[in-house]
């Protein structure tokens, strides 16, 4: 953090800076630019002024503000720790005057179906927002930033050729950011709820979230105190229970009382009050780039998080010291605002990662109410996936372990650990081993490889173990390197595998995987080329329509009615063998664009007969399939169905599609359902990041009421925890981490300090289960200080 010229950065990721962009107007690109211009006077603006001012007291520095000195909107602003830590650091100035006027407390109450449940330990610290910028126009004055309030900025362009800098802190409505919007390229994405932000005039004793279910639908208040007699209230719905409700139709002062009549006992039955509140949705504010010359975004200009995580003041404060320590530390202009950007990017993305799961989770709230009540509240608590299962086990043991109780957990065994059935399978605990392609094949067969890497992982404490996916036919091969069940011979292979898996590792269950290549088969292995055709040797494609996967793939044929019986009874007598091969689970792979997904996804399946065009007829032939499997399949052994849940791309699966999938297969007899995404077509654009997935098994469990296994970036076992407790999924897909760490499960087990049934070591690797030492921990520690001048001898 800063403290004096020259300090060290700001936390946050760092490498090497970008160059800048083009201006027709240079700035002046000495260390410090000497002449800023800040537009905009809200904290951000205000708290930039005030560190660029104290690192060089002869800059001359003015802020604009349309607005009068006391104006101000909301009510109380919520700090972190944090982010008070940079501001100590910075400037203690400011960090004192903070001190003086803070509200701390450590609860969250969670008030549903007349029922209170309280989590402490979270550490929170509010002020009044007018009070703050009180603060800061004080350390600005102080300072000597010229401050100019009721005025309106000068034209971007303008103040660009008179100012050495340009900062844009002028809010989610940034005029700045437009006129340089074809630069900028912002993304502005409205949400689907409706808020209001109004006061109290007494103190919450806790940041409290209250629930209230009316006959036009669910409404929540988001509440907090903010000074010994204030708090802050949110009242949050959804854009249709807004308009049931009559808000639209209702003034200020109306929708005021309206919400204090509502949530009455919450308030005590006292009033609320606004400050020139009105309803609005939230839109989030993405830019593809921060800075244009000498002009850089900073705060909701430059980006935007949800309110339901008290982020909004939080990343325009950090912004602006990470600003301030760039432009002491790089030798040019341009490569501060490269640096700046470099550095914020990353925790602003994972912030709005974050800040959109909680977002989806309040206006999905509806989807949650069934749950049992601390269940239900632990599944708020972690809804941003930042607050996980250990994470509020440190901050509130008591409340973490009632949580468990409730959901069954026996004493001392983390969620993970617990069983799970389905149909005639009883898994030991939650966690799979999820399916991962090795290409280690020989004309099909699977051979010692896959014996070493399934029987490792087998060995490894996993309650399922997935082969990767097996192909039905030779032509149905993603690779040359792809294992198959279309032979005898494969299937005396596999049996083998299995064996070695039932007698190596009693309690551990094998899966597997069935699947077909469709239009993305004959292609080299991973690690020679992913999805590039092969050179020679190739065999003939098949699709639902003659589409290539990719410029230069193969175009595959549109499947004939008799090749559609065909590739069916290729399934069928794949699974026969699977049987006789003695897995205990089979997976029907209808994702990541191979021949089943194929014809689910819209941006593949182009057909105009039975079998595309609507929903109900894309699913008409992987429910063939499926049926023709389940034919077969032993009646107590389970199936489930891997599919991807959103294309990525627009025209593709939709998130309610996907649902409707979900139901279709459980219907016919699936227990439960893979939720994967992606991987159908080559434009698709993820959104990657932690437990990306998640939020599509969620859904699909509590809508479609299917049992899911989630999949995608989970790699703790304390999200693991975290998603089977909040009731997120039934069981945890691992895929990387089981690469890493064969024995990853065990591990897992060790590091809580677990040993029980759903965990079991293998009698030869026991003495594995607790880690080894790594060095000499008895070293004598000092016991004396001694003082005066030193004696050498």
């Amino acid at each position: 953090m800063l403290s004096t010229r020259g300090s060290t950065p700001t936390s946050g990721a760092r490498g090497t800076a970008r160059p800048a962009t083009t201006n027709p107007h240079p700035p002046d690109n000495r260390n410090h630019p000497h002449r800023i211009a800040i537009v905009g006077g809200g904290p951000g603006g205000l708290y930039t002024a005030a560190l660029l001012k104290r690192l060089a007291p002869d800059r001359e520095i003015t802020v604009y503000e349309r607005n009068a000195p006391d104006d101000t909107f909301g009510f109380g602003v919520v700090l972190s720790d944090e982010t008070l830590g940079g501001i100590e650091h910075a400037d203690p100035v400011v960090h004192e005057a903070l001190k003086a006027h803070f509200v701390r407390w450590d609860d969250i109450d969670i008030v549903h179906r007349n029922t209170r449940h309280t989590s402490g330990g979270h550490r929170f610290a509010a002020l009044g927002r007018r009070r703050l910028l009180e603060i800061l126009h004080d350390r600005c004055r102080d300072l000597g930033v010229d401050l100019r309030f009721r005025t309106e900025a000068p034209p971007p362009d303008r103040l660009a050729r008179t100012h050495d800098l340009v900062v844009a802190a002028d809010g989610v409505h940034s005029a700045t950011r437009e006129a340089y919007r074809d630069v900028f390229r912002p993304r502005l994405t409205p949400h689907r709820c409706r808020y209001i932000w109004l006061a109290a005039d007494f103190a919450f004793d806790a940041f409290r979230f209250e629930i209230a279910e009316t006959e036009h639908g669910v409404m929540q208040l988001h509440g907090y105190p903010y000074s010994p007699d204030a708090s802050t209230v949110i009242v949050e719905m959804r854009e249709e229970v807004w308009r049931a409700a009559g808000f639209d139709e209702l003034d200020e002062a109306e929708s005021t009382a309206r919400c204090a009549k509502i949530f009455t006992e919450a308030l005590g039955g006292r009033p609320l009050r606004s400050n020139k509140s009105a309803w609005t949705t939230f839109r989030t504010v993405v830019n593809e780039r921060w800075s244009h010359g000498n002009v850089v975004l900073l705060g909701d200009a430059a980006h935007t998080a949800h309110f339901s995580i008290g982020s909004g003041t939080k990343l325009a404060v950090e912004d602006a010291l990470a600003l301030a320590a760039c432009l002491e530390e790089q030798p040019t202009l341009p490569q501060a605002l490269a640096a700046y950007e470099e550095e914020r990017r990353p925790v602003v993305a994972s912030t709005q990662r974050a800040a959109k799961a909680s977002l989806e989770w309040f206006e999905d709230l509806a989807r949650y109410l069934g749950q049992p009540p601390r269940q239900f509240a632990f599944n708020l608590l972690t809804r941003s996936r930042r607050v996980t299962h250990e994470n509020l086990r440190l901050r509130d043991a008591g409340f973490t372990d009632s949580v468990e109780r409730e959901f069954g957990c026996p004493p001392g065994t983390p969620p993970m650990f617990t069983p799970f059935r389905l149909r005639g399978l009883t898994l030991r605990n939650r966690v799979v081993v999820s399916a991962m392609d090795m290409y280690s094949a020989t004309d099909g067969v699977p051979g010692d490889f896959h014996l070493v890497h399934l029987g490792a992982r087998a060995l490894g404490g996993a309650a399922l173990v997935m082969t990767e996916m097996v192909c039905v036919s030779p032509e149905g091969r993603i690779t040359p390197g792809c294992a198959g069940l279309y032979t005898g011979r494969q299937g005396e292979a596999w049996r083998r595998i299995t064996d070695f898996v039932h007698a190596g590792a009693p309690g551990t269950a094998i899966g597997v995987q069935l699947g077909h290549s469709g239009r993305k088969g004959s292609t080299r292995l991973m690690w020679e080329g992913m999805d590039e055709p092969l050179p020679d040797g190739n065999w003939p494609l098949v699709a639902p329509s003659p589409l290539p996967y990719r410029p230069g793939s193969q175009i595959p044929r549109e499947l004939s009615r008799a090749q559609l019986t065909d590739v069916r009874q290729q399934f069928r007598a794949a699974a026969e063998r699977a049987g006789q091969a003695g897995f205990d689970l089979l997976e029907l792979h209808c994702a990541h664009g191979y021949l089943l997904s194929g014809f689910l996804s819209p941006l593949t399946n182009h057909r105009t007969d039975a079998y595309g065009g609507s929903l109900e007829k894309r699913l008409r032939f992987p429910l063939e399939v499926f049926d023709a499997v389940r034919e077969v399949w032993p009646d107590e052994r389970p199936m489930t169905v891997r599919i991807s849940a959103t294309d990525w791309a627009e025209g593709g699966t939709s998130a309610e599609e996907a649902v409707e999938i979900a139901r279709a297969f459980a219907a016919h007899g699936a227990d439960a359902i893979d939720v994967s995404t992606g991987q159908v077509v080559a434009g698709e654009r993820p959104e990657f990041g932690r437990s990306y997935q998640t939020p599509y098994a969620d859904r699909i469990r509590h809508e479609a009421g299917v049992p899911v296994i989630a999949v995608g970036a989970i790699s703790s076992w304390d999200d693991v925890n975290s998603l089977i407790l909040a009731g997120r999924t039934d069981l945890c897909a691992l895929a990387r981490p089981h690469l890493y760490d064969p024995h990853w499960t065990l591990h897992a087990a060790a590091e809580q300090g677990y040993d029980g049934p759903g965990a079991v070591w293998p009698a030869p690797y026991r003495a594995g289960s607790r880690p080894p030492r790594t060095g000499r921990t008895d070293a004598p520690k000092p016991r004396l200080t001694l003082h005066g001048p030193r004696q050498d001898v």
